[in-house]
């Protein structure tokens, strides 16, 4: 059994990954590992990642780290469940490089998305907590749902309907929230 991990860990992990790659590339965090990096949770049970472009030796890298520090580390991102978001790429934000390997937070957009997707209360409230610190916008998340809405038959574990519903019912709450604001 693997222990929680804190955000001092995943720090501890960027070093490790840094010095150990032999080559340069790219590591987008997702899911718990931006929750504790950003702040909005205090720990979670595995680090998400997605290699774009995939750092020589990372693999053997990860292999050796996990045993070393005790994480659970997952090949998972947005793409796994959706279809790539247009500029994905360009919303992902930068955390910092360590050694040649350069660190992101995976698009906050396609996260929200994805975790709408999935629908669960922990998921909702990732995205609640995403949007109360702007990492992304209502605009962008319906814009980009619309863009990639053709593609959704090519997951056919997704339910098309409940997804499309999710995101109206977000859309619809922080929009009358913004509206009581105003009031």
């Amino acid at each position: 059994m693997r222990s929680d991990i804190d955000p001092q860990r995943i720090e501890h992990l960027m070093e490790m990954l840094g010095r150990e790659a032999r080559g340069s590339g790219s590591i987008y965090f997702t899911g718990g590992a931006s929750a504790l990096l950003i702040g909005w949770r205090s720990s979670t049970v595995d680090i998400d990642i997605r290699l774009d472009p995939e750092p020589p030796g990372i693999f053997q890298a990860i292999a050796k780290l996990k045993q070393k520090l005790n994480i659970n580390i997952e090949l998972a991102s947005p793409q796994d469940f959706l279809p790539p978001l247009p500029g994905w790429r360009d919303r992902s934000v930068f955390i910092g490089k360590r050694g040649q390997i350069s660190f992101y937070h995976y698009d906050f957009t396609a996260q929200a998305l994805s975790k709408l997707s999935r629908g669960f209360d922990r998921d909702i409230s990732d995205v609640r907590a995403m949007y109360e610190r702007g990492l992304f916008s209502v605009e962008d998340l319906r814009d980009c749902f619309e863009k990639i809405k053709p593609e959704l038959i090519r997951f056919p574990a997704l339910n098309l309907g409940a997804l499309e519903s999710r995101v109206a019912v977000f859309i619809k709450q922080v929009e009358q929230i913004s509206e009581d604001d105003r009031s």
